[in-house]
C-alpha cells in the first residue's frame, strides 16, 4: 500500500533546533546537523523521525530502533544503538509532544472538510448573522438569525448554529455539531457530532404524567476549552451552564443543566454529571464517572474509573468504586471483600470435600 499521511508536516528539524526548542542535551557523538522530518514509535522510527524512550519496558525496541533522533531520560542512553542521535531529557514525552506539535501543527485542531475559506457552495448564512475576518463555512452547515463567529473560525459541514449565538476567534466547530443558546470564548474546538444548549431534563414527576420544566438557561464556555466527539452539554434551566476555561472534555460525554465545570478540569469518556452538579478548578474524572444531582467535588480531586459519586467530594482526594469513597477505604473494602469471598470459597471447597469422603465411606453402609 502506498504511504499516505493526512496529516500534511511542517519544517523539519534539526537535533540542535530540537534542542533548543525542548531544553534537551545531545549526547556524546550525537550529529547536530541531522534533521527529522516525522515522529514515530520506537519500533517503526526510521532515519528520518523522531521517537522517544521512557520507560523500561520499550529498552528492547530502544536497541533495535532505526530512529534518526531519540529523546530519552538519562537511564536509557546507554541502550540506543550507535549512530542515532541521543537528547537525553527528564521529560522524554513532554519533550516529544512540544516537537510533534510542532511537525505536524495541523492536527490540533479539526480542518475544513471541503478544503476552501470563506463561505462555501451550499452553506445557509442567515443575512442578519456576522461573519469575522477569515471564518470558514463549510458546506450545508447552517448559522442562525444574528448569531456571531468570530475571525478565524471553522463551521464544518452540516453543523447549525442556532440564533443569537456566539462563538469567539479562532474556534472550530466540527461536522454535524448543534449549537444553540450558547456563548463560545476563544480558541473552542468542538469535535463532530456534539450538541451544545439543548433542553436540559427537567420534570416535575407526576401520578398521571411528567410535567417540563421550561429550560431558559444558556451555555457559557470560555476560551481554550476542548469536547471530544459525540458529547452533549445541556443549557442550564435557571442559570446557565458554565464550563470553566482550559477544561478538556473526552468523547461521549454528558453535562447536565445548570452544572458548573471549573477551570482546567478533565472529564474523560463516557463520564456524566447530573443536573446542578459543580467540579472545581483542576479537578480529573476518570472514565465512566457518575455524579448525582447538586454534587460539588473540589479543587484537584480525582475520580477512578467507573465511580459513581453521592457525595460532596473534598478538595484534593481520589475517590474511587460504587458508591465512591476515599481511596483508601475503598481499597480497604475491596481487599476485605476478596477476602470474605476466599474463605467462603474455601469453606465450601471443604464441606464439598467432607460429602464426598462421607459417600466414599464403607462404613457408613
Amino acid at each position: 500500500m502506498t504511504e499516505f499521511s493526512f496529516f500534511a508536516r511542517g519544517a523539519d528539524f534539526s537535533v540542535a533546533e530540537i534542542a533548543a526548542l525542548t531544553g534537551a542535551e545531545p549526547c556524546e557523538g550525537a550529529d547536530l546537523a541531522r534533521r527529522v522530518s516525522g515522529i514515530a514509535p520506537v519500533d517503526q522510527a526510521t532515519a528520518t523521525d523522531l521517537t522517544f524512550v521512557s520507560e523500561t519496558k520499550f529498552v528492547a525496541s530502544l536497541r533495535s530502533t532505526g530512529a534518526g533522533v531519540i529523546l530519552t531520560s538519562e537511564r536509557f542512553v546507554r541502550h540506543a544503538p550507535e549512530g542515532t542521535a541521543v537528547l537525553r531529557v527528564r521529560k522524554p514525552y513532554d519533550a516529544f509532544v512540544a516537537v510533534a506539535r510542532q511537525i505536524y501543527s495541523g492536527a490540533l485542531r479539526p480542518a475544513s472538510m471541503f478544503g476552501t475559506v470563506g463561505v462555501s457552495p451550499g452553506a445557509m448564512v442567515h443575512p442578519t448573522a456576522q461573519l469575522g475576518a477569515g471564518v470558514t463555512v463549510d458546506p450545508f452547515a447552517v448559522i442562525g438569525p444574528s448569531a456571531t463567529i468570530g475571525a478565524g473560525t471553522l463551521i464544518g459541514p452540516h453543523a447549525v448554529i442556532g440564533p443569537g449565538v456566539r462563538i469567539g476567534n479562532d474556534c472550530a466547530i466540527g461536522a454535524n455539531c448543534t449549537v444553540t443558546h450558547s456563548h463560545l470564548g476563544d480558541r473552542v474546538i468542538i469535535h463532530p457530532g456534539c450538541d451544545i444548549g439543548q433542553d436540559g431534563f427537567g420534570y416535575l414527576l407526576g401520578a398521571e404524567g411528567h410535567t417540563k420544566v421550561p429550560q431558559v438557561g444558556s451555555v457559557v464556555i470560555h476560551d481554550d476549552v476542548e469536547i471530544g466527539s459525540g458529547t452533549r452539554i445541556d443549557r442550564g434551566g435557571i442559570r446557565d451552564t458554565v464550563i470553566g476555561e482550559g477544561t478538556k472534555i473526552d468523547n461521549l460525554c454528558q453535562i447536565g443543566h445548570n452544572c458548573i465545570v471549573g477551570r482546567h478540569c478533565i472529564i474523560v469518556a463516557q463520564s456524566g454529571l447530573s443536573g446542578s452538579v459543580t467540579l472545581e478548578d483542576l479537578v480529573v474524572l476518570g472514565p465512566r464517572t457518575g455524579i448525582i444531582p447538586h454534587i460539588t467535588v473540589g479543587k484537584g480531586a480525582i475520580t477512578a474509573a467507573r465511580s459513581t459519586i453521592y457525595e460532596n467530594v473534598p478538595a484534593g482526594q481520589f475517590w474511587g468504586g460504587f458508591p465512591a469513597k476515599p481511596k483508601k477505604q475503598w481499597l480497604r473494602e475491596v481487599v476485605a471483600l476478596e477476602r470474605l469471598a476466599a474463605q467462603a470459597r474455601k469453606k465450601s471447597d471443604e464441606e464439598t470435600s467432607d460429602e464426598k469422603t462421607s459417600d466414599d465411606d464403607p462404613s457408613e453402609s
